[in-house]
């Protein structure tokens, strides 16, 4: 079983602030139902209104009703959560303690509410809350009915005396039997927090998953009805554009109109084969691949397009050879949105630097950039669809990445710091021995088209 002390900021999806709401109103319920309660027996046997024992507990309801009060105003603040969380457990074991002291002291049925606020302290801020409430409610107990043993603490008056008489063999057997008992509910509560907070993280996953996946299939239904409409009259666009350059009638001003042309109509074209990578999504076919040579073949293409003509360099370092197993076409569809993202984020004179090595016996993939990095805010939605960190960009490009890995099984890690560039790191599985029938019968950029 694995022991957290650290303070969870969500517990099955649920924030903190939305728990101490819920717990603030569910103890506002119990003290009314606790006030009737005592309001009943109270008429019904003929208490004494001036009893001490009378007196006392409707001084701990008061307070109660009172620090829910506070509890509620600090609570709209939104500031000092934890601490608030910390102070409501802590006052809780201290009414229990005076419940138990009306009710019989060491033999009192109260003390399982001690138990009740470790949960409580687990459900709020994890194990520490629930070691907070066993360590404070223990204590509190303690002192309580060592100090009536001892005749320190006189029982209320209208108590009969006998049931707080205990020997000192019955105090101790008491004391243990508490102490195992706020053990093993914090024990308990250390178990589910870990797997209420393990649900929550796979609830709000698979959440954005399917929200992804809505916005991807919306995205999918539009690209693949209007791409033809738009691919048809962009084509006509793009070579007219090229005739009219070779035309010695026109200006040097001209033909640099034509240039913005035709570098507009390629980017159309980019965002339209990125849209249609989405809408004709289909389920891999693995089969033994050798990663090397497609990110070469990758880099050698990238390297004859775009600004890696004029003013971004891409190199290729690592293996000669790693075989893992992919969906080739896929594989290396991956590799060029990766090469391609990355000379995006490139300064003019930077560099991309592309690689797959052998890491512990497996085959990482390994992309980085000179340019301005990435924000830290923008890390943990840098794989969303239409999410792009750039004026241009239009974030679908690393949504296709991700979706491929996800559908591999790989796993990707960016690292980025402000100023230094980004590095997409692909853990691609294990290393395999070459396959020569299949690497034989692997697509070469010579013989397919290349990706958009």
């Amino acid at each position: 079983m694995v022991v957290r002390l650290g303070v969870p900021e969500a517990v099955a999806g649920i924030p903190l602030v939305r728990r101490l709401a819920w717990v603030v109103g569910a103890r506002v319920v119990f003290l009314v139902i606790a006030t009737t309660a005592l309001a009943f027996v109270n008429v019904k046997r003929g208490f004494d209104v001036g009893a001490s024992t009378i007196q006392i507990v409707v001084a701990v309801v008061a307070a109660s009703f009172a620090l829910a009060g506070i509890y509620a105003a600090v609570l709209r603040t939104g500031k000092g959560l934890v601490e608030l969380a910390t102070a409501q457990l802590v006052l809780d074991q201290a009414t229990w303690t005076v419940l138990v002291y009306v009710t019989g002291g060491a033999t009192s049925g109260a003390t399982s509410f001690y138990g009740l606020t470790c949960l409580l302290g687990g459900f709020l801020i994890g194990l520490r809350g629930s070691a907070i409430a066993g360590v404070t409610g223990i204590s509190f107990y303690a002192v309580l009915v060592v100090a009536l043993y001892l005749g320190r603490l006189a029982p209320p008056a209208d108590q009969p005396p006998g049931i707080y008489a205990v020997s000192g063999e019955q105090l101790a057997s008491y004391l243990l039997l508490n102490v195992l008992v706020v053990v093993v509910v914090t024990l308990l509560t250390s178990y589910l927090a870990d797997r209420l907070r393990a649900a929550g993280g796979r609830i709000v996953e698979a959440e954005a998953r399917a929200e992804s996946a809505e916005r991807l299939a919306v995205l999918g239904r539009l690209a693949a009805g209007l791409a033809h409409e738009i691919r048809n009259p962009l084509g006509s666009i793009a070579g007219s554009a090229q005739l009219l350059r070779t035309s010695r009638a026109l200006s040097e001003e001209d033909r640099k109109l034509c240039e913005i042309i035709q570098r507009e109509a390629a980017r159309l074209n980019d965002l339209v084969s990125d849209m249609m990578d989405v809408a004709k999504a289909r389920k891999p076919e693995p089969t033994t691949v050798d990663a090397a040579r497609l990110a070469r073949e990758v880099v050698a293409l990238a390297s004859r397009s775009g600004r890696a003509v004029s003013d971004v360099k891409i190199l290729f370092t690592g293996e000669e050879s790693l075989c893992v197993r992919a969906d080739a076409a896929q594989l290396r569809q991956l590799i060029w949105n990766l090469v391609r993202n990355a000379v995006q984020a490139s300064t003019a004179g930077g560099s991309v630097g592309v690689r797959v090595e052998d890491v512990g016996g497996a085959g990482v993939l390994v992309v980085e950039d000179d340019g301005i990095g990435i924000d830290p805010h923008a890390k943990d939605r840098l794989f969303d669809a239409f999410f792009s960190t750039r004026t241009h960009g239009t974030g679908i490009g690393l949504a296709v990445v991700k979706r491929i890995a996800d559908e591999h099984g790989f796993s990707i890690t960016v690292d980025s710091e402000r100023g230094e560039g980004a590095r997409f790191r692909v853990s691609m599985g294990p290393r395999l021995p070459p396959d020569e029938r299949e690497s034989a019968q692997a697509p070469h950029f010579g013989s397919v088209p290349p990706p958009p």
